[in-house]
């Protein structure tokens, strides 16, 4: 129920004045609402889809961001999961990157065939995951995969 902007009193919605003090009322307009999915970049994507992207090497980061923040898919806990796996994979490639193959390089001569195959073991799991989620198969990685169920979970 809206209120009168000079004395407090209660008036109705179409009021042109005040009742009590006669003060005239501004039309109460409330801001139309955005189309469902106007700003969705995603909107006319099918959710798996989305899901794929979400695994897709250092762009999936970004597109694990938008499923966890966009509306649509708040109620969507396998897309979520999905978006959860795929951060935490890209989190756990930069400590790898930025710090392990740093340690390993600094204490151990030449480990380049040893940092290589673990990108390529990374780069591989990316690809499988990217399958498997194209196949709608919920694959759930080691430790990374319960991190998501975990946070899937927290967010009910």
């Amino acid at each position: 129920m809206p209120f009168c902007s000079n004395c407090g009193s209660e008036v109705q919605p179409n009021d042109q004045f005040c009742g009590k003090c006669g003060a005239p009322q501004l039309p109460s307009t409330t801001p139309p609402k955005p189309a469902t999915g106007a700003n969705d970049p995603f909107s006319s994507i099918d959710s798996n889809i989305v899901a794929v992207l979400c695994y897709v090497p250092f762009l999936g980061s970004i597109a694990s961001i938008y499923v966890l923040s966009a509306e649509r898919f708040r109620k969507d806990n396998i897309v979520r999961f999905h978006a959860f796996q795929g951060l935490y994979l890209f989190v756990a490639w930069l400590i790898y990157d930025w710090v392990v193959e740093g340690i390993i390089d600094s204490f151990v001569n030449r480990t380049w065939v040893f940092t290589r195959a673990i990108r390529m073991g990374l780069t591989v799991t990316w690809i499988f995951l990217m399958y498997k989620t194209s196949q709608r198969e919920v694959f759930r990685v080691p430790v990374i995969g319960d991190l998501a169920d975990q946070s899937v979970a927290e967010q009910r």
